[in-house]
């Protein structure tokens, strides 16, 4: 929580240089335009615009506090509506992280099983409304030469082959463990 503190937060990204891309959006939240309607006619200067942004909220926060950083922005001469808000878990339960590290470790000696907040939204969203704790466990042994960051998806999204077989296994070995009760 300490991170969403903006003193703390900004130094943070400037520590991380060229790498800032990947970790700013942990840090803040963010909002993207993602859909403009303005006119129906290319020679009729439209009454009103309406721009969709796509917020992004850090665990924690609300849409009003996505409000009020937007309106502290650009001040109040717009109207804003939120129109779809799916809340993530009031906290998660980590108890299986131990036990998803293990298979992690078992197939690759050098893997480390690490925490992370996404950026973006999973079904898993849905899954927290009935109470259901998920896990992104999604493992896969990447080529060192191989951009992942660069390549979610963009046009030309894609894992090696390789990467999904040691994922598969992962899964596969993590499944048989919770079935065992191990």
């Amino acid at each position: 929580r300490q991170l969403t503190n903006p003193l703390l937060a900004d130094r943070l990204v400037k520590a991380l240089g060229p790498r800032v891309a990947l970790f700013a959006p942990l840090l803040h939240n963010t909002v993207s335009p993602t859909m403009l309607h303005a006119s129906d006619k290319v020679n009729v200067i439209p009454s009103e615009i309406e721009l969709g942004l796509d917020g992004r909220l850090l665990p924690g926060f609300q849409p009003e506090d996505m409000t009020r950083e937007l309106r502290a922005l650009l001040g109040d001469d717009f109207d804003l509506e939120i129109v779809l808000f799916d809340p993530g878990p009031a906290a998660p339960d980590m108890g299986l992280f131990d036990t998803l590290g293990a298979v992690l470790r078992e197939l690759d000696p050098e893997g480390v099983a690490v925490p992370l907040v996404l950026t973006g939204v999973t079904d898993a969203r849905f899954f927290s409304l009935l109470g259901i704790q998920t896990y992104g466990f999604t493992p896969l042994k990447l080529p060192e030469d191989f951009n992942f960051i660069r390549t979610v998806h963009a046009a030309d999204e894609r894992v090696p082959v390789e990467a999904l077989e040691f994922g598969t296994q992962a899964i596969f070995k993590a499944m048989q463990l919770f079935r065992s009760g191990g």
